[in-house]
């Protein structure tokens, strides 16, 4: 029998919940802007090897609506490795061709953030084989509302004349548009929750939670991940399909 995982065993779209820098620094006696730093850092190797595999869509969950009530101080930290994180890596999703996406409350993040984020979605945007999406200002909650005042607004202008009847017809007001909903959800860290991440979306996902911290979540973190996603049987709530008996050949 082949090793080579079939098409249904690979995860098309992988969502990441990259947990633990701050607990990993203090673990260490280092500052939590060196534990996202190092997280940084474990995220480029991941998207290096994007390029290379079966999965055409990564998610991050790089900043949610409640991680503004942090320190001002780890804030502005964050929105700056943000910055040098895609000034550095433009280059090499042009060379994977690798698209990128923001999802959330974009336009809330400081000028310089999201202006950067603009342009390298611009420029990579007719890219197909695999999207890197970072979920920037992002949370469910607020998602459901901004589509709910889409929705509303659209009917109000005459643009929509009966509400979403179908997920599919829904979808299209979330962040996430026309992505595909994820397949395998992983968080780190050893926490057991999704945090208001993907809620509708990874409504049907494969969750797998990691004892290990982000920056110590390695490649062979990640395969183990993907290696148990390609034991489990998506079944949609649909039951099993029934084995049925060979029946034994005739003798000649």
């Amino acid at each position: 029998m082949s090793g080579v995982p079939s098409a249904e065993q690979v995860p098309a779209h992988v969502a990441i919940i990259m947990d633990g820098n701050g607990r990993w620094a203090g673990q260490r006696g280092l500052p939590r802007i060196e534990g996202h730093r190092r997280g940084v850092q474990n995220v480029r190797r991941l998207v290096e090897s994007l390029a290379g595999s079966s999965i055409r869509d990564l998610t991050l969950f790089a900043f949610s609506v409640e991680n503004w009530q942090r320190p001002p101080d780890e804030v502005e930290a964050l929105m700056d490795l943000l910055v040098q994180f895609l000034r550095r890596e433009r280059r090499q999703l042009h060379k994977h061709r690798i698209r990128l996406r923001g999802i959330g409350r974009i336009h809330e993040l400081p000028a310089r953030v999201r202006e950067l984020v603009a342009e390298v979605v611009a420029e990579t945007a007719g890219y197909r084989d695999h999207a890197l999406n970072l979920a920037l200002n992002y949370g469910s909650r607020a998602e459901v509302l901004d589509a709910t005042r889409a929705i509303a607004a659209d009917l109000a202008a005459g643009r929509l004349a009966v509400p979403p009847e179908t997920w599919e017809e829904y979808r299209r007001y979330l962040y996430t548009g026309e992505l595909a909903d994820p397949d395998l959800v992983i968080r780190t860290s050893g926490e057991w929750r999704l945090s208001n991440f993907l809620l509708l979306q990874g409504a049907y996902a494969e969750l797998y939670f990691c004892e290990v911290p982000w920056p110590e979540f390695g490649p062979e973190h990640f395969q183990a991940a993907l290696a148990s996603y390609a034991r489990r049987e998506r079944r949609f709530g649909r039951v099993r399909a029934p084995v049925l008996p060979v029946a034994p050949a005739e003798a000649v």
